[in-house]
């Protein structure tokens, strides 16, 4: 069986079970470059070991070799994790923290910035449209303007899962507002009447989802159900509540 090792530092031909060849690992593959380790305060005790050794002596073996491979690399590694209170608490070793904490770069959050979403939107709307063979061109402006009131809890993923969510849904080339994920269009405050009750008033929203999933849907019930991310029989009996035949 293949070690987690291999993909990072390769593997000589026979070291385990379909080793038919040698092959080269990212970190070799990287020399002359950069290379990026995402989610870092995710990886093992014992990768973190593995790693600090190379970052130590810019060498390694191949997993089932015994000749040292030197390489000159940048490394560049994120996380969302805070690694202060992960080193305190032993989950990470303190002297891999300090080798990778060098130059530290703290980005805001998307909530921050928002006017990097129109820009980030389109270039998500691309790589989806291109990967889903869809014909999906644009994003409507009520579209934009309810990611843009979005506080992005999820930052970036989470608005390329939105504009994933809505190229793969979608009806037509544009995205519009109902064809983002439902907390978006739940969020949506509604014009308020002089005698509208609060329970009016969400009810009157909740009735506004559905009968939207319905019509993205077809009518197909258990489509709309997962649309939203209810159960089924859940949105039979929230269809029932609201009067919605």
């Amino acid at each position: 069986m293949p070690t987690l090792s291999a993909p990072l530092f390769g593997h000589e031909q026979g070291a385990f079970t379909g080793a038919y060849k040698m092959k080269k690992g990212k970190i070799e593959l990287a020399n002359g470059g950069t290379i990026f380790f995402d989610e870092i305060g995710d990886i093992s005790r014992e990768m973190q070991a593995k790693l600090l050794r190379f970052l130590q002596e810019r060498e390694f073996e191949r997993v089932g070799g015994v000749t040292p491979i030197s390489v000159d690399v940048r490394i560049i590694a994120a996380t969302n994790k805070d690694l202060n209170a992960a080193v305190k608490s032993g989950e990470f070793r303190d002297d891999l923290f300090h080798r990778l904490n060098v130059v530290t770069i703290t980005p805001p959050p998307l909530r921050e910035r928002k006017e990097d979403i129109s820009t980030l939107a389109e270039f998500f709307l691309r790589k989806f449209a291109t990967a889903t063979r869809r014909n999906v061109a644009k994003i409507g402006d009520e579209a934009l303007a309810a990611m843009t009131g979005y506080e992005w809890p999820g930052n970036v993923r989470e608005l390329a899962n939105a504009i994933e969510h809505a190229v793969v849904l979608g009806g037509t080339s544009v995205i519009e507002a109902a064809d983002l994920p439902a907390r978006f269009t739940g969020e949506r405050i509604l014009p308020l009447s002089d005698n509208l009750s609060y329970r009016e008033g969400v009810n009157a929203a909740r009735k506004e989802l559905v009968i939207k999933a319905l019509r993205k849907t077809e009518g197909n019930r258990a489509a709309a159900a997962r649309l939203l991310g209810l159960e089924t029989k859940y949105f039979l009996r929230l269809m029932k509540s609201l009067r919605i035949e």
